[in-house]
């Protein structure tokens, strides 16, 4: 299994300890990056992605072995502490530059092909806000099956964590790493995904063709029979 893990933070800390845990349960070919060491533009806001395409984004020399890494991966892991109750920043940065993958402009069909999960650590709080901010993405993708892994930690480094949370830590990525295992080589999509994939499928019948979203859609089909997930 062909697996990429992108770290929301440029240090081995908690979150890596947890997604690196779980991707060697998992099993296969591993792939990291971290950020923002291996990618730190923010969004600019310039539309050049949704007036043209995601290659024409300013960054995208930087962005696309990423991007490319993903697209070859079965398994997508993101991983982020807590920074005040959300992903890092560096995190939503990232995220914040693949808009178009969404299944409301033009969604890509290899992610009908795979799994993720989600991975969030906290001293305190704020882990479901956490994996929320990076589940949001991967389900508006059309990723078939999203998983969420959070462990309140009570710790700032590894080394700290108490036993018991660490046995948590290994017993928990093990069970998950068995789900993932069993449901690869699938085909789908989300519920959410498919449900707005719906909806704009139906305002492309009734409004006026939005370019370039709409001839996308055209030229995959998915205007008559063709569906992302079936691709």
């Amino acid at each position: 299994m062909r697996i990429v893990i992108i770290h929301g933070q440029s240090h081995e800390g908690s979150t890596c300890l947890a997604a690196r845990t779980l991707a060697r349960q998992v099993g296969g070919e591993i792939r990291e990056f971290f950020l923002p060491r291996d990618f730190d533009k923010p969004c600019q806001g310039c539309y050049a992605c949704f007036k043209t395409e995601l290659s024409r984004c300013p960054h995208y020399d930087a962005l696309a072995p990423l991007a490319e890494a993903m697209l070859k991966a079965d398994l997508l892991i993101l991983a982020s502490p807590v920074y005040v109750y959300h992903a890092t920043g560096a995190m939503m940065s990232f995220l914040d530059h693949f808009g178009t993958w969404w299944v409301i402009h033009r969604p890509m069909p290899e992610m009908s092909r795979k799994q993720a999960v989600v991975v969030a650590t906290a001293a305190g709080g704020g882990i479901k806000s956490t994996m929320k901010d990076m589940a949001d993405s991967l389900k508006m993708w059309g990723v078939r099956r999203v998983y969420r892994l959070g462990f309140g930690v009570q710790a700032t480094k590894p080394e700290e964590i108490p036993a018991g949370i660490r046995r948590a830590i290994d017993r928990k990525t093990a069970g998950l790493a068995r789900r993932i295992q069993k449901n690869a080589g699938k085909r789908g999509c989300n519920v959410r995904a498919k449900g707005w994939f719906t909806l704009m499928r139906l305002a492309h019948k009734l409004a006026a063709p939005m370019e370039p979203d709409y001839g996308y859609w055209e030229r995959q089909g998915w205007h008559g029979k063709g569906r992302p997930w079936r691709a």
